[in-house]
């Protein structure tokens, strides 16, 4: 596996459904610190970027791979970016943009979703899975993609029509250092605060974006306390 990427995990204390989200208790550990022990076993190169003195504090009590950034920022990318470049990332390594409301992120994925970068042309890679629970497809929090043939991303959307079968997408992101600095500058489309999907911004720039397609489900990221709730139980049923 190519190993020139760096894992970089944004966490920003403001959600408004749930408060202090990343300090969120999920059977006995916070959720920053779920994703970010998650992700260092998969490389040391991983560090938290957040806005939050709380936060910080709270993540120094399992690692020193925490970078302060701004509270200005609208975005992750935007975190992220702040955080790449207080760590001096040059231009051809690649950025792993794993959020920090992912705690179940699979670690063969992300291996995947790394070789398939460096194996395929394209300004962004991310990832997505089948729709298995029908639910989502009518759950606004599930943002759902379309791909052509090749595997790049052709639409993402929040709500689908009925004769639409979309893949589930994954929250996870992958761009060189130098494409990063390129999509910060982007001003935001309208098509983008519509939906309220970055990644939109991108496409509607002509930045392609290539789909690391994963087999298996992978439980919801947590926006809600229903998410929290079943990411408990589903924690509870696997330690069985």
């Amino acid at each position: 596996m190519n190993t020139n990427f760096t894992i970089l995990i944004p966490a920003r204390i403001g959600s408004t459904r749930l408060k202090n989200k990343p300090l969120i208790d999920i059977k006995g550990m916070s959720l920053i610190e779920r994703v970010f022990k998650n992700s260092v076993t998969i490389s040391e190169n991983t560090y938290i970027a957040t806005d939050s003195q709380e936060v910080y504090k709270h993540a120094q009590s399992f690692s020193k791979n925490i970078i302060m950034t701004s509270d200005a920022h609208i975005s992750g990318t935007d975190r992220v970016f702040e955080a790449a470049e207080n760590l001096k990332i040059n231009d051809d390594t690649l950025i792993i943009n794993l959020q920090g409301d992912e705690p179940f992120m699979p670690n063969d994925l992300v291996i995947q979703l790394v070789e398939d970068f460096f194996q395929n042309s394209c300004d962004v890679i991310s990832a997505c899975h089948p729709i298995c629970n029908l639910d989502d497809l009518i759950n606004p929090n599930c943002v759902k993609v379309h791909c052509d043939s090749n595997n790049y991303a052709q639409s993402f959307k929040r709500t689908i029509n009925s004769s639409e079968i979309p893949m589930r997408h994954i929250g996870i992101y992958g761009y060189k250092m130098k494409t990063l600095r390129k999509l910060v500058n982007l001003k935001p489309t309208k098509n983008e605060l519509l939906h309220k999907l970055e990644q939109l911004r991108f496409m509607d720039n002509n930045y392609s974006i290539y789909m690391t397609q994963y087999k298996n489900e992978i439980p919801s990221g947590i926006d809600t306390q229903e998410d929290v709730d079943q990411a408990i139980t589903y924690l509870t049923a696997n330690e069985d």
